[in-house]
């Protein structure tokens, strides 16, 4: 059966297959702009948990009822939310698969489409064309601007989806590009900037059709308001000519000594970590103990090296183990999925959770990594501002350095700031956070090294006020206003000034609570966290899944109880079945074939 023929097949989503939850006002208007606009292309800005999925998927559902498309395929940066995107559209009475390799041709039967990403599209670009062009498609680019991570990329996405008969694309936030890398199906206008540098520039800045940002989705409860609880402390380190040299953060100077400072900071094996680590906790704490019973908090670190270390110093500090997710574990998807929807008060990753990942009951973050581009910034936070009800509010925890600081106040001040395109470090600056010292020259020592450091509480930055708990602002950068006033006044939500109280006298009390925890990093086989059991939530692809599984695990029976090969089961198995290898088969087709198997027993 052609693709064509699978698609008059297939039954159409209908509205009544998605959840009751109804629309918010922001997403009932976009779809209202785009149904009476029914552009080819659509740009959609929404800030971070406002709820993009759900607009995209609902306008997917709307389109396949009305047979104006026939398929829908997603475009997403990670292949964690290829399997996010697959739960969500399940629940909207949507089938897509997001396990659909390189290496499988046309799109499975049962299926109304499937959940990609941008480096699968970039490795067969014609592949993905024939697909989405086989039946009229709506193809969703997922935070379109990771088309702009390369030229091969934004290339490959054209080359897949230049035909294709919808096109919506999704960004968390408003973007530019430099002039030679626009991302195809984007629309830009000319905007002027001011650097890092402090110099003005003309850039190209994203045009969305709808745009729905930080400040709305506050006023609209959407989102939960942010405080910054910013740390200071002084570090020593010995420099590569083999000075110890010792500095504040916040009082560094200039920007290499800065740096060096930050870099030292966020050595595991100083006392600024596990400080803010504790803060962390005890924010977590007294969030579960005034409404937010499942409140948990995130851990950011630069590298996976890293990222061990801080969990042990999370288990040290704490008692319990934290969840431990990185990049290249195979179960890193489970393991994020476990923590969305368990009990455990922290996860320390690299990169995993830093845009596009649901995790609502998330409302601390910690900023441990060198990472220090606005858009990562502005993502990052966007994990832990996704509310629930009126009273949670969320805490990001983060090194009192110039750069961070700087971020914060941006976010605080320009809701719905441009992000520039990303700066080319120097090669000060690389050598300082990012990469290892270079080699040393003659009569040098052989390396740089961190010594210590020491953690303060400085102050929280809301509303362009910075609030040292001391009863007074230390900095006014802004009045707050009267909107902001009375937010800030509901029952149930702690005010700025009073979070930075309980901060500051809490200080002391955990510089001593963790000088005393013993060193009791590893178990009795030298493992960090013992793993917990797997748990498998349901779902239609998770199913199909799990049947692929079964029949692989019921062939090695039927292999070992016969003596034949396991190639030859299979030859069989599709003989007595006909159809499409396992990796393409409808769920009838797999389950025809376990019935089969288990009669072969």
């Amino acid at each position: 059966m052609g693709d064509t023929a699978l698609a008059r097949a297939t039954p159409a989503a209908t509205p009544q297959s998605a959840s009751a939850r109804p629309l918010r006002a922001w997403q009932a208007a976009a779809l209202a702009q785009y149904e009476e606009q029914s552009p080819k292309d659509f740009l959609v800005t929404a800030t971070p948990g406002a709820g993009k999925t759900t607009f995209a998927l609902t306008l997917a559902q709307r389109l396949l009822a009305r047979r104006e498309v026939a398929r829908v395929v997603v475009v997403c940066p990670t292949d964690h939310l290829r399997l996010q995107w697959a739960d969500a559209a399940d629940r909207m009475g949507i089938v897509l698969d997001p396990g659909l390799t390189n290496a499988v041709g046309p799109v499975r039967p049962g299926t109304q489409g499937y959940v990609t990403t941008y480096a699968q599209v970039a490795g067969k670009p014609m592949l993905h064309a024939a697909r989405s062009t086989a039946v009229k498609s709506l193809v969703i680019l997922d935070e379109v601007h990771h088309a702009g991570d390369g030229l091969s990329w934004g290339e490959a996405i054209e080359e897949a989806f230049g035909f294709v008969a919808r096109r919506l694309c999704l960004t968390g936030t408003p973007f530019r590009t430099k002039a030679d890398e626009r991302i195809p199906f984007v629309r830009y206008e000319e905007d002027t900037f001011l650097g890092d540098d402090g110099q003005g520039g003309v850039g190209l800045a994203s045009r969305a059709d709808y745009t729905y940002g930080y400040k709305e989705a506050l006023a609209d409860a959407v989102v939960r308001p942010v405080v910054f609880a910013a740390y200071t402390g002084t570090s020593r380190w010995r420099n590569s000519a083999g000075e110890v040299v010792a500095a504040s953060l916040t009082e560094a100077g200039t920007r290499s000594v800065e740096m060096q400072a930050w870099r030292t900071a966020l050595d595991p094996k100083g006392q600024w970590v596990p400080h803010v680590i504790a803060a962390m906790d005890d924010r977590i704490t007294h969030l579960r103990e005034t409404g937010v019973p499942d409140a948990a908090g995130l851990v950011l670190a630069s590298d996976q090296d890293d990222a061990r270390a801080y969990a042990k110093i999370v288990r040290r500090v704490t008692g319990k183990a934290p969840e431990l997710i990185l990049s290249d574990d195979p179960k890193a998807s489970k393991k994020i999925e476990r923590f969305a929807t368990g009990s455990a008060r922290i996860a320390v990753c690299v990169r995993m959770v830093s845009e596009g990942v649901d995790i609502p009951r998330a409302a601390v973050l910690a900023w441990m990594t060198s990472y220090r581009t606005p858009l990562f910034f502005a993502q990052a936070v966007g994990r832990v501002v996704r509310a629930r009800n009126p009273q949670e509010s969320a805490t990001v925890f983060l090194p009192a350095v110039r750069p961070l600081l700087t971020l914060a106040a941006s976010l605080e001040q320009e809701r719905n700031h441009v992000m520039p395109p990303p700066k080319a470090a120097t090669d000060e600056e690389l050598e300082a956070l990012d990469l290892p010292p270079r080699e040393p020259r003659e009569g040098e020592l052989a390396k740089w090294e961190a010594l210590e450091a020491d953690a303060r509480f400085a102050h929280v930055l809301h509303g362009g006020t910075a609030h040292t708990g001391e009863g007074t602002p230390a900095v006014a950068l802004a009045p707050l206003g009267a909107d902001e006033e009375e937010f800030l006044g509901i029952p149930g939500l702690l005010t700025p000034a009073q979070t930075a109280e309980l901060l500051a006298k809490r200080d002391d009390e955990l510089r001593v609570r963790i000088s005393q925890h013993r060193h009791h990093d590893e178990d009795d086989d030298g493992h960090l966290i013992e793993e917990l059991p797997e748990v498998e939530t349901g779902g239609s692809w998770r199913d199909v899944a799990e049947l692929r599984r079964e029949i692989n695990r019921l062939v090695s029976k039927v292999s070992a109880r016969t003596s034949t090969p396991h190639a030859v089961v299979h030859t069989q198995l599709r003989q007595s079945v006909p159809g499409p290898p396992s990796a393409s088969a409808s769920v009838d087709v797999l389950r025809a074939r376990r019935e089969r198997l288990r009669t072969m027993l």
